[in-house]
């Protein structure tokens, strides 16, 4: 992928909202999962997660009129563009929103708003629906929100792709910039699973932790004593441009997206296939893609399921690919602190490796204290590593065999203004 550049990022995120606190606390390795308390989660064999608070200091140029006819995930969504658009040193009244578009992913859409609606409806009829459940639930809403509020008008997608989503949006908003077809991006993903139907599809998947008498240690990637992820709610939203567009404008350039690869393993509507092959052949693919010698791979931002099936499989295709060098290179599983947003995952991931770009500082897997023989990689556990990140792969998986692997490489040149 020819010199598309991520140029502003914004993040909703439990450990924090807008990227200077957010990576001030994940650098410090410390864990934002709790017991749900937004309703009464006590009947859930999991019932914990990684919670949004205080979104409303960040929520003050939207009206509360606009509030109430949207989800939560739209809410994140908002939020974390104004941050991107604000980070990016950007005024979109300086570019055509004809030519400005937006990728977003998700997994699950907007359960917080369509329950309330579904259990008014069972209550007290058909008038007693919000004329707005249908425009607030769906997939799609949060990208018709963000063009809406902010008037643009571009060539846009969301995508659903499970655990992949945001890491797909984000490729395919690079893709339509490298063919031209515009000029600005905005990219990433939102969700919003901690409600109560939400929450009962979750513990189906079968994936979840049940550790909830001590939610702090619940999420374990790659430690033999895990029982699965944790889920959180959150955004992770950035603008990309051509990078001659945005030296023109003096923006900020933090990274350059120098491939994307995705596959199906074809091999379970659930569970990955065992050995990881088809996962190793998209990381061969997206090295060839970037022009990345396998030696050249300073860190890998692993998607860090926390199952057997999923942590096995993913180390066997790191081993694949990178053979002996596979023990050699830093591992980590930042998303364990906070919890799994799910479709919004990938981009939250792509923005926290980024950060560590920038201050040469690779974010641990925290509660790695028993590795699994059978994970052999370099992971880094339970304290931040302080080393230079040049090249990075970020790795993104999904139900029914997804793998979704992106290459970055540094390029950080600030805004001179």
């Amino acid at each position: 992928m020819k010199d598309i550049v991520i140029t502003g990022m914004g993040v909703v995120a439990p450990p924090g909202i807008g990227k200077s606190v957010f990576w001030r606390h994940i650098r410090d390795g410390r864990s934002f999962i709790s017991p749900i308390t937004r309703f009464d989660a006590s009947l859930y064999p999991s019932r914990i997660a990684g919670q949004i608070k205080e979104l409303e200091p960040y929520s003050q140029n939207l009206s509360p009129r606009l509030l109430k006819k949207i989800d939560l995930f739209s809410h994140m969504a908002l939020v974390a563009s104004e941050l991107a658009l604000k980070d990016g040193n950007i005024d979109l009244g300086q570019f055509d929103l004809k030519r400005t578009g937006i990728f977003m992913g998700n997994a699950i859409g907007g359960w917080l708003f369509a329950e309330t609606e579904l259990r008014d409806l069972y209550l007290e009829g058909r008038d007693g629906v919000s004329p707005f459940m249908a425009s607030a639930w769906f997939p799609a809403a949060p990208q018709g929100q963000i063009s809406i509020y902010y008037g643009i008008k571009g060539y846009s997608k969301t995508l659903i792709a499970d655990r992949a989503g945001s890491l797909m949006a984000i490729a395919y908003g690079a893709r339509i910039l490298e063919r031209g077809k515009l000029d600005l991006v905005l990219a990433g993903g939102m969700e919003a699973p901690v409600t109560p139907y939400a929450l009962l599809c979750c513990n189906t998947y079968g994936a979840l932790s049940t550790n909830n008498n001590n939610h702090e240690a619940a999420y374990r990637p790659f430690d033999a004593k895990r029982d699965g992820f944790v889920i959180a709610e959150g955004a992770g939203i950035m603008t990309l441009e051509r990078l001659e567009d945005a030296r023109r404008r003096q923006a900020p350039v933090y990274a350059a997206i120098r491939g994307f690869q995705t596959n199906t393993d074809g091999y379970d509507r659930i569970k990955p296939e065992p050995n990881g092959t088809f996962l190793a052949r998209a990381i061969e693919d997206v090295l060839k893609e970037a022009g990345f010698s396998k030696d050249s791979v300073d860190y890998i931002c692993a998607d860090g399921a926390a199952t057997t099936d999923g942590d096995v499989s993913e180390a066997r295709a790191i081993a694949k690919v990178f053979g002996k060098r596979a023990k050699e290179i830093p591992v980590s599983v930042p998303k364990a602190m906070f919890g799994n947003m799910l479709g919004a995952q990938g981009s939250v991931d792509v923005i926290t490796t980024v950060l560590s770009m920038m201050h040469d500082t690779i974010c641990p897997t925290i509660n790695y204290e028993n590795p699994d023989p059978a994970c052999d990689l370099d992971c880094v556990g339970n304290k931040a590593r302080h080393q230079p990140v040049k090249r990075a792969l970020v790795i993104s998986r999904g139900r029914g065999g997804i793998n979704a692997v992106m290459a970055l490489e540094k390029m950080w040149e600030p805004h001179k203004h």
